[in-house]
């Protein structure tokens, strides 16, 4: 655990602050809240609470209460989870009027983030031999066909809403993989934030509740691959992400992807609006190399 002097309270401040922009990060599709913890300087801090949770669970449920506060880093993790809440809950109802109303505008620029996302992630692949290659071609392929398959509508019982929540909480350990990309993927991402806009209390406590049981569950098995197997596990997100991009193309007639016919006003924004996105990601991913440099 981290053996740095106790924070104060602008500390802690300070805590709620990166929260805040991880949240931000977090609730935009293509921007990893992972990366933007590497900026912040507190990633390894929050492997370590989060591996800190089920030893805190473990005193707690053999009543040594004492130690499972005096171990567990509760004051780091309610400061960046207030600041987190906080962003998420300021841009929802933004987010929301906006795929409503300009989707293609909205989705042109989440498809620029994510094609940024696949050129970071990719250069964490130490080594791109032939199985890491293959290993790409599958999931691309396996995503792509996926999203085609895929219904119009994923359900919207509680039980998919857990499950949601599960999957992507494990993109805030995972530098260049958002949530808010696999909520979308998931066909949740916008009735998420409807719920959140309006108040839907068991919704957003079943979400909650999956993404708290999903980052215990996954975060040592996530570790555990990176570890072992880290070049074909990223090399599986790259695969993942580019097949996925069939979901995020701007220009659909029925639910079919299509080129733009004329060359329109909206299409060249449209199309700033991705080259923004790309360049969003490449920034926030070259500060993050520059701080870990040093």
């Amino acid at each position: 655990m981290n053996s740095s002097p106790p924070r104060t309270l602008r500390g802690y401040l300070g805590v709620s602050l990166r929260g805040f922009l991880m949240g931000i990060a977090d609730v935009i599709p293509g921007v990893s809240g992972g990366t933007m913890a590497f900026i912040l300087g507190i990633y390894d801090e929050l492997i370590d609470a989060i591996r800190a949770v089920v030893p805190f669970l473990r005193n707690l449920l053999t009543l040594r209460w004492r130690a499972a506060f005096e171990q567990f880093p509760w004051r780091f993790l309610l400061a960046l989870v207030i600041g987190i809440a906080t962003a998420i809950l300021s841009l929802a109802r933004f987010l929301h009027w906006a795929l409503d109303e300009h989707p293609t505008l909205v989705y042109s620029v989440f498809f620029g983030l994510i094609v940024a996302s696949v050129y970071v992630v990719r250069r964490r692949v130490r080594a791109w031999t032939w199985p890491n290659l293959l290993t790409v071609a599958v999931f691309a392929v396996g995503a792509y066909l996926l999203m085609g398959l895929r219904p119009a509508e994923t359900p919207n019982a509680l039980w998919f809403i857990f499950l949601s929540g599960m999957i992507a909480i494990c993109a805030m350990i995972l530098p260049g993989i958002s949530g808010a990309f696999i909520l979308v993927l998931l066909g949740k991402y916008q009735y998420i934030l409807g719920a959140l806009i309006g108040l839907d209390i068991v919704t957003v406590l079943v979400f909650m509740a999956g993404a708290a049981v999903g980052i215990v569950s996954f975060a040592n098995l996530l570790r555990w691959l990176l570890d072992h197997y880290h070049d074909l596990t990223v090399a599986a997100l790259v695969g993942f992400m580019l097949g996925s991009l069939r979901e995020l193309w701007p220009w659909k007639i029925e639910k079919v992807n299509v080129l733009p016919v004329t060359f329109t006003s909206e299409v060249a924004l449209a199309v700033g609006l991705m080259l923004l996105g790309f360049l969003a990601v490449i920034v926030i991913e070259t500060v993050a190399e520059r701080r870990q440099a040093h």
